[in-house]
């Protein structure tokens, strides 16, 4: 029988030994095995640091123009996964989750590049001044660590497990090192062979196991990140790993949860948040088989709607076909293993001496296309329990399949402490059209829930349910789900980033980070910089610009071009009282006027103004004041072509300093300019 290859140190390792047969979930039969057995996980983890550096040396922009690249490379192979995800007992939708979701993955991160630099590192947060006279400040700055990130995945999501981590530690400049769960092993080696092969990440970027983990955290030190998606009880027994305890290394864990769903008390039946309600609760017990990590485990309704809710649900599962998902129609199919299947059959039985079974067997399943005596098939179950707060294995146990349980509340306050009581969970939904309610619920479970969806008619036709991460928003939770957070967008690359405090000059504090800092030494130039391409000009080149005594005139004409007539520039009549001790301009009169100090009337490389950012008008302007500017280059954002007509270019932030005649700050803002680039290739 083929086995499966781990690719270890730059080489694809089948391993020794006969190793673990993996089985088709659907038929039954055996079709690979795994080992990892005589592998070198030291060794792997060390060529991972050191092979890593390519990444690290690499900018945000490359690595997110390198994820973007591989997005699309796997895109066209997406047709080879889906046939072998098929083996895992997934239908086509379970696999477009998991396929095209992990891939999507993929595609979000990449476009996150936009919110960091063009260089290798990423300046974190504002200016601390640090002195009086301001000669000394501090600035954080954050680096990728120098070590490896050693993702370990459950079985349910083979890529999208694998995608979602690593799109986001590449950003970072992050090797990985990926072990999926054994059972399901087969569909992420497959895309793994395609990654490698396609040259488009650096050697050493990744690398796989397929079999057991033996001893591969035993390795890990203080600048390896590891991540964990699991059981709570094998996540907590990691966690407790002497390595990671002994090197500090940063452990996220993305743990099973009791998730929950409340149908609200105005989303009675006839409403289209009743429909909306049923629809979600039965997605989420069907679909990848309720072996989702976020799947609905608890469904709580008002008491008065319990016997609605189970006919309706029970009605739609009644209609769910059940079997070899090649076969058209049906709509679940089988768990990923028969051990899996086992599994939740037995906490079935755990949960069943708290709650009574309302649909669904045991002992029995209708299945089309395939035999259910061999494939790895369950019945959906439905449980109720109507003493939710003295009968308590429904908040503890969880069956992590087809099941959930239905839950009466009182109030919404009741709703609220039944959520509680699974004690930590990755996400909860609540479905209602009333705001109050929405507001109530929302900041009142937001503690003990890592995501909260509140579903209507008006954003369920663009929305992605309660059971779907999405990569720009958090994915953790508190307690029970690990206490972990991964994805949600920048926030998630930071995590494999070491943030480190530096402090200094401002000259020397702008010299690290590129970024001109207030109080640096400036370079004073008789050339307007508007007259640079984006590639001539350079951080801390200051242009001084004439100077302009503001008038009487120029305020009353402003107000009349802009139509802002506020009393403090109209009418010195209404100033008592008031922080004016006279007539005083427009803030915005003096950014407009500074822009005509400096902008340059000729045709230059200035494409066009692309915004302000951070305007202050710190001190009042008076008529018979006299203003300049001072413009100085303070950071420079590279922007790719979007295609081979685009003109090449970037966008300059210019620090904009306006003082009057005694020296003293008026106003300051950081305008945006895009540049033409001189080389266009």
């Amino acid at each position: 029988m083929e086995k499966l290859g781990n690719y270890i140190s730059g080489n694809w390792i089948t391993g020794d030994g006969d190793g673990s047969a993996l089985y088709n979930s659907v038929t039954g039969e055996a079709i690979v095995t795994a080992s990892s057995k005589g592998l070198d996980f030291g060794a792997a983890l060390q060529y991972g640091r050191e092979k890593g550096g390519a990444l690290r040396r690499m900018t945000f922009q490359e690595r997110g123009r390198m994820l973007k690249a591989l997005a699309m490379y796997l895109m066209e192979r997406k047709a080879r996964y889906y046939e072998v995800s098929y083996a895992t007992g997934a239908t086509k939708v379970d696999s477009w989750i998991d396929i095209e979701g992990g891939i999507g993955n993929l595609f979000a991160n990449a476009s996150l590049r936009r919110q960091f630099p063009n260089e290798t590192y990423y300046v974190d947060g504002e200016t601390a001044g640090l002195s009086k006279g301001g000669t000394f400040i501090g600035h954080h700055i954050m680096v990728p660590k120098e070590g490896i990130a050693v993702h370990i995945n459950a079985y349910n999501f083979p890529i999208w497990g694998m995608l979602e981590k690593v799109a986001v530690n590449w950003l970072a400049g992050m090797p990985a090192i990926v072990k999926p769960a054994t059972v399901t092993s087969f569909l992420t080696q497959a895309m793994v062979e395609d990654i490698i092969a396609s040259g488009i990440v650096p050697e050493g970027a990744l690398q796989l196991i397929c079999g057991s983990a033996g001893d591969l955290l035993d390795h890990v030190d203080s600048q390896d990140v590891v991540t964990f998606t699991g059981s709570a009880s094998t996540g907590r027994m990691l966690k407790a790993h002497p390595a990671i305890i002994n090197n500090s290394v940063p452990f996220n864990m993305e743990a099973d949860s009791l998730n929950s769903s409340v149908l609200a008390p105005d989303a009675v039946p006839g409403t289209p948040e009743f429909e909306l309600y049923i629809k979600e609760v039965v997605k989420e017990i069907t679909v990848k088989c309720g072996q989702k990590c976020t799947a609905i485990r608890r469904i709580i309704v008002p008491e008065n709607l319990v016997e609605d809710v189970q006919i309706a649900i029970g009605q739609r599962l009644e209609k769910t076909s059940i079997g070899d998902p090649r076969v058209e129609g049906v709509r679940m199919g089988a768990m990923a293993g028969r051990s899996q299947m086992n599994d939740v059959k037995q906490k079935v039985q755990e949960l069943l001496k708290d709650s009574s079974l309302v649909f669904g067997s045991l002992d029995s399943v209708a299945v089309t296309g395939a035999d259910s005596a061999k494939g790895a098939f369950m019945s959906p179950i439905l449980l109720r329990n109507d003493d939710p707060f003295n009968r308590l294995a429904t908040h503890n146990v969880e069956a992590f399949g087809p099941v959930s349980t239905i839950i009466p509340y009182k109030t919404v306050n009741d709703a609220i402490a039944l959520t509680k009581l699974g004690k930590g969970s990755l996400c909860c939904s609540i479905v209602t059209n009333d705001p109050k309610t929405a507001r109530q619920f929302a900041l009142g479970a937001a503690s003990y829930h890592g995501r909260v969806l509140v579903l209507n008619a008006e954003c369920a036709k663009e929305s992605t349910g309660h059971g779907s991460p999405m990569p720009l928003l958090v994915h953790g939770g508190p307690g029970r789900a690990g206490g972990g957070e991964e994805m949600g967008g920048k926030r998630g690359v930071l995590h494999y980033l070491q943030r480190t405090a530096i402090q200094g000059s401002p000259s020397m504090i702008t010299a690290i980070t590129n970024v001109y800092q207030v109080g640096a030494k400036q370079n004073e130039v008789l050339l307007n910089p508007f007259m640079k391409h984006f590639e001539e000009l350079e951080i801390g080149e200051t242009l001084v610009t004439h100077r302009h005594t503001v008038t009487e005139a120029d305020i009353i004409n402003f107000a009349n071009v802009s139509g802002d007539h506020f009393y403090a520039h109209t009418d010195v009549t209404s100033l008592d009282g008031t922080l004016f001790t006279g007539r005083v301009a427009h803030g915005y009169y003096i950014l407009s006027k500074a822009a005509g100090m400096f902008v340059e009337n000729r045709k230059c490389p200035v494409l066009l103004n692309y915004g302000i950012d951070e305007a202050r008008f710190v001190k009042p302007v008076y008529p018979g004041m006299t203003i300049g500017v001072r413009l100085t280059c303070k950071e420079k954002v590279e922007q790719e072509k979007r295609d081979g007509d685009d003109i090449a270019k970037g966008i300059v932030k210019w620090l904009v300093d306006v003082y009057d005649e005694t020296g003293e700050t008026c106003a300051i803002a950081t305008i945006l300019t895009m540049v033409k680039k001189k080389n266009q290739d």
